[in-house]
């Protein structure tokens, strides 16, 4: 047997690793073994970086949400707030978890929402949306409440069709883009 080939180990990498495998494997399947083989390492020497399976989950969360955020905000980028731009969050949200699963299932349920980083990476893609609504002139706490319709849209539609939930021989994306579209017109009054 030949040795093992070095490789830098940093957290990045593992990172990478291990979101390669969250979207392999589904985010309830990763162990530190699986995690090692992958690395081509042993398991302990992952505790040189991490708290164990609980640490490597909780910076799975940051790193999901972090990535969620890169995808939304390039995508809205050079677009103006209102309409334009929450169609482009929406479908940047709908195409990351398409491209991620098991990532989009860490940035939807980190093991500690409390946790002041998993909190301040939430926050950011919270504030995107927030800005993208401004020229609807709704009242802040409609703008709240804006906020979770929208999310629950995305989340619903991206996690049924996760699901298979969607039997029906249509288009999905008409179908989500049409339910956006809805939204958003709703927004108008």
């Amino acid at each position: 047997m030949s040795p093992r080939p070095k490789i830098a180990l940093d957290k990045n990498t593992i990172m990478i690793a291990a979101a390669e495998l969250a979207n392999e494997h589904g985010s309830e399947n990763i162990t530190l073994a699986m995690l090692a083989k992958k690395l081509n390492i042993k398991p302990p020497s992952l505790y040189n970086h991490f708290d164990g399976l609980q640490g490597i989950k909780k910076e799975l969360a940051i790193f999901s949400l972090e990535k969620l955020f890169n995808s939304l905000t390039n995508e809205a980028e050079g677009k103006p707030q209102g309409e334009e731009a929450v169609m482009a969050l929406s479908l940047a949200y709908l195409t990351f978890a398409r491209r991620n699963p098991g990532l989009y299932e860490f940035a939807l349920s980190a093991p500690d929402p409390a946790d002041e980083l998993v909190h301040a990476a939430g926050k950011k893609i919270v504030e995107l949306i927030v800005s993208a609504m401004k020229p609807f002139g709704l009242p802040e706490d409609e703008v709240i409440h804006a906020v979770r319709g929208l999310r629950s849209l995305m989340h619903g539609f991206a996690s049924l069709e996760q699901r298979g939930g969607f039997g029906m021989p249509l288009d999905l994306d008409e179908s989500y883009q049409l339910a956006v579209t809805a939204f958003i017109t709703g927004l108008k009054k």
